[in-house]
């Protein structure tokens, strides 16, 4: 009895790298696993006489594996924390570093380690507090298109206090 379906194992190959590089024209990762999973079974089908059926669940079954292992584990590590396009209020009880020293007369310029509604330096003020350069900080309050900034230290002599009472 001949097989109606007759699969190479370079079928499978060429299925895979088809795959991949349909993924370049959608950027969603879905078809990237099922091309990966497709030159797995091309490599396995050269090396074991398998069945088309067996091909077909062993394909199913590693794009499955490998969809399931990208959006449980690799996929959440890739999260953007930029913040950018949400409310300014998601700015309040940030920490930076005061890369220019505020003055009465004029703003000065906080650094965020990552970028914080699509900056990573922001305007600041403080409330008569004086910092300096160096100093680390945490944004209280957004006044138009300034943050005001109290000292890291300031702020632990506030939660000590709220504790204590």
């Amino acid at each position: 009895m001949e097989t109606l379906w007759m699969i190479e194992p370079w079928h499978w190959l060429v299925l895979g790298f088809v795959l991949l590089i349909v993924e370049m024209f959608v950027p969603t990762f879905a078809s990237l696993w099922f091309g990966a999973a497709a030159i797995i079974v091309a490599a396995l089908t050269w090396l074991l006489p398998i069945g088309f059926s067996v091909q077909i669940v062993i394909w199913l079954v590693l794009s499955a594996v490998f969809l399931v292992v990208w959006f449980k584990f690799i996929k959440p590590l890739s999260v953007d924390r930029t913040k950018a396009g949400l409310g300014g209020s998601v700015i309040v009880g940030e920490t930076g570093m005061i890369v220019l020293q505020p003055q009465p007369d004029r703003a000065g310029v906080v650094r965020f380690s990552v970028p914080i509604v699509g900056a990573a330096e922001w305007m600041c003020r403080t409330r008569g507090e004086v910092v300096a350069v160096g100093d680390r900080v945490v944004v209280t309050d957004i006044v138009g298109n300034e943050l005001i900034v109290s000292s890291m230290k300031s702020q632990a002599v506030l939660n000590k206090n709220r504790q204590i009472q």
